[in-house]
């Protein structure tokens, strides 16, 4: 079964099947060195730029602000959840989340 992914509201939430399930209004805990120096950087994000699936992960591009030392960047590849048996599972955004690689 296909799943239907887009941002909504100027890139303020991230639609799963037409049900907003991840905003904007979080703030993500991202491993050391991968947004800034800050170890973990909290990074609360600003707008969600694109979305899709990369296997049965939903990752995000973005745009954030690291709360302790004020980097602000885009990320290219946030875990944002996954998919399992057709169903979206969102990912806790207080637990530490790494960016993944780039793709080759």
């Amino acid at each position: 079964m296909p799943i239907a992914l887009r941002t909504l509201d100027d890139g303020a939430w991230i639609s799963v099947n037409d049900s907003r399930q991840v905003s904007v209004s979080d703030v993500w805990t991202l491993s050391r060195g991968v947004f800034c120096d800050c170890k973990p950087a909290y990074v609360l994000l600003e707008a969600f730029l694109d979305v899709r699936i990369n296997g049965s992960i939903v990752v995000a591009e973005a745009v954030g602000q690291c709360l302790e030392c004020g980097t602000r960047d885009s990320i290219a590849r946030l875990p944002v959840g996954k998919i399992v048996d057709g169903e979206f599972e969102p990912y806790n955004p207080e637990a530490v989340q790494s960016v993944l690689e780039p793709e080759s």
